[in-house]
């Protein structure tokens, strides 16, 4: 036996190894682990329930507004329906915009928040908040329609998928899905691919292009929902969360 070649190839393999593990950084663990770690609750609700469970991955990009800057043109709804439904049509806005004001010593309305009798007066950009797992209008939507898009993992709507049943339009806290009666889709802000053109339409720079943090923990819903989850997805969800 050649015990000279028998080293040689043990020590070639062992630097192949060695090579590997430097290749195989710290990011490549962590999305490993991901993986796994969503395929093991993916099996496990099958195995449970019957229905693999909606983890969507985490939206790169968020939108955020300065309502101390608006000014109310509400060229950003404008920009967003025109490149988004080729029409100039705030009701298909993504973005909303509106004057809080409360009137009356009781209020005739809620007002945008509800800030006193008379409101502070300050306009306010409603905004999509690329909401984290569980995502309310994903779970909702009894056709899977709601989906992550790159390049920056964007909540949006597949319209090959969308009925026009307006589950999504319930299920969001904050209102923020927008219905084009006309395709008899819904619709929501999916960032512009990481280029919103509500933002570069802005005139006084009230709106900004951010790194994803979570608001959901933080703004109070505008909304009470009313969504019903199909029970075999809400089975998969409680499955989990109970853990």
């Amino acid at each position: 036996m050649n015990h000279n070649n028998d080293d040689s190839e043990i020590l070639d393999e062992t630097a192949s190894l060695s090579r590997a593990s430097v290749i195989f950084s710290r990011r490549g663990f962590l999305i490993a682990s991901g993986v796994m770690v969503i395929s093991a609750f993916a099996l496990d609700s099958q195995g449970a329930g019957g229905t693999q469970l909606i983890i969507m991955d985490q939206a790169q990009g968020l939108l955020v507004g300065d309502p101390t800057k608006c000014v109310g043109c509400r060229r950003c709804e404008t920009a967003c329906s025109e490149y988004n439904a080729g029409k100039a049509s705030p009701a298909l806005s993504r973005i909303k915009i509106s004057r809080n004001l409360n009137f009356g010593p009781n209020g005739l309305h809620d007002g945008q928040r509800g800030n006193g009798n008379w409101g502070n007066g300050l306009v306010i950009q409603d905004l999509c908040k690329q909401c984290p797992h569980p995502v309310p209008c994903a779970n909702a939507c009894p056709n899977d329609a709601i989906i992550v898009i790159g390049p920056v993992n964007a909540r949006a709507v597949d319209p090959e998928k969308c009925v026009g049943c307006k589950m999504c339009l319930r299920a969001c806290p904050w209102d923020m899905m927008s219905f084009d009666p006309e395709t008899n889709k819904a619709t929501k802000c999916f960032l512009c691919d990481g280029k919103p053109k509500c933002v570069a339409a802005c005139p006084s720079e009230a709106l900004s292009y951010v790194p994803w943090s979570d608001l959901t923990k933080r703004e109070q819903p505008r909304v009470a929902t009313v969504a019903i989850v199909a029970p075999d997805k809400a089975k998969a969800c409680n499955d989990c969360h109970k853990k």
